[in-house]
């Protein structure tokens, strides 16, 4: 899920027309029954297929390859002085040094700056140049990204490929979270870090989790950014953990290879510590409830208050446990 694409899968990546990915979509909304009333109609369809048009040729130039630890990832350039978004786990910490390939195929070179984890965002800075870099926008109103509204993606899937050039897919937002955005846009490996836009050019989501057997893909959404952005650009490291109206739980979360919520780790003397939770378990579920991603379930302590008490059932070596963790106060040396 959050591997980098290795050199061998470069050919595997395929151009996705803009045209097949709009017919595909007018097929879905019309239907083969006649009676049906079209969800969109050509005319909306084309008007799509304009508007991305126009705005490709601006927002490309921005676009990046990352090649790190022997995997290709992507990114995208959000100021002038070289500044870039990717995904966390592309760098994977602060202070790496990156080889990033421009639109043009000229390479360059990037260090990794600050990150949230959990969210999976992440900040990076070009090396310095006396000529401004292409740029674009981010979108500030994180809350106008509904489900239903249009966008398109950029990446460089398999790797970059000047001879194909950078590849993008339309789709439509599917589910809005707290930190993420769904989409129906097809990624692949390569992907991760790179762009995801809306009709008027703004980035509104970085490409974070790609799973080839799900009819979705999840975006870090730009809240995660603008929550944590001073943070970031001091190379910090951002971990969200899991706190309520004043409950505290104490455990950081990640999507495992196998897609499941996993404890990354377990903040020491927390009420998750002295109930047993440990690094690597598997999170099943909370009070009964299933859990099946990080928002869900950081949404799920949030709603809880200090003295609350959260059942958790969790998995390890194949062996299911469950734990009764009452939240304490948020300590006041935690961050987040």
């Amino acid at each position: 899920m959050f591997s980098l694409c290795t050199p061998f899968q470069r050919r595997a990546a395929t151009i996705l027309v803009v045209m097949q990915i709009i017919a595909a979509h007018a097929l879905a909304a019309g239907g083969s029954d006649k009676s049906a009333t079209p969800k969109t109609d050509i005319a909306a369809l084309l008007q799509v297929q304009s508007d991305v048009q126009k705005l490709l040729p601006q927002v490309r130039l921005a676009l990046v390859a990352i090649q790190t630890g022997g995997g290709t990832a992507s990114g995208v350039i959000i100021s002038a002085d070289g500044l870039l978004l990717t995904a966390a786990h592309v760098p994977g910490a602060p202070g790496k040094d990156m080889r990033v390939i421009l639109e043009d195929g000229s390479v360059t070179t990037a260090k990794s700056l600050g990150m949230d984890k959990t969210t999976d965002a992440a900040l990076a800075q070009l090396k310095k140049r006396e000529k401004p870099w292409p740029f674009v926008k981010l979108n500030r109103e994180v809350a106008n990204a509904q489900p239903g509204e249009w966008c398109f993606a950029l990446g460089h899937p398999g790797g970059f490929d000047k001879a194909r050039g950078p590849v993008l897919r339309v789709g439509k937002i599917v589910k809005q979270t707290a930190n993420s955005l769904h989409t129906d846009c097809v990624l692949m490996g390569g992907d991760s870090g790179g762009p995801l836009f809306n009709f008027t050019g703004e980035v509104i989501g970085i490409h974070s989790q790609i799973w080839e057997n799900r009819d979705q893909n999840v975006h870090v959404s730009m809240a995660p950014f603008l929550r944590s952005w001073d943070a970031m650009q001091k190379s910090e490291v951002i971990k969200t953990w899991g706190i309520g109206a004043g409950g505290y739980l104490g455990v950081a979360t990640v999507m495992s290879d196998d897609v499941e919520l996993a404890v990354a780790d377990v903040i020491e003397g927390s009420p998750a510590q002295k109930a047993g939770v440990r690094a690597g378990d598997v999170i099943l579920s909370v009070n009964g409830d299933a859990m099946t991603d990080q928002q869900q379930f950081t949404a799920t302590v949030r709603a809880r208050a200090a003295g609350d008490t959260l059942k958790i059932k969790l998995r390890n070596d194949g062996k299911e446990r469950e734990l009764s963790v009452q939240l304490a106060q948020k300590p006041q040396e935690e961050g987040q």
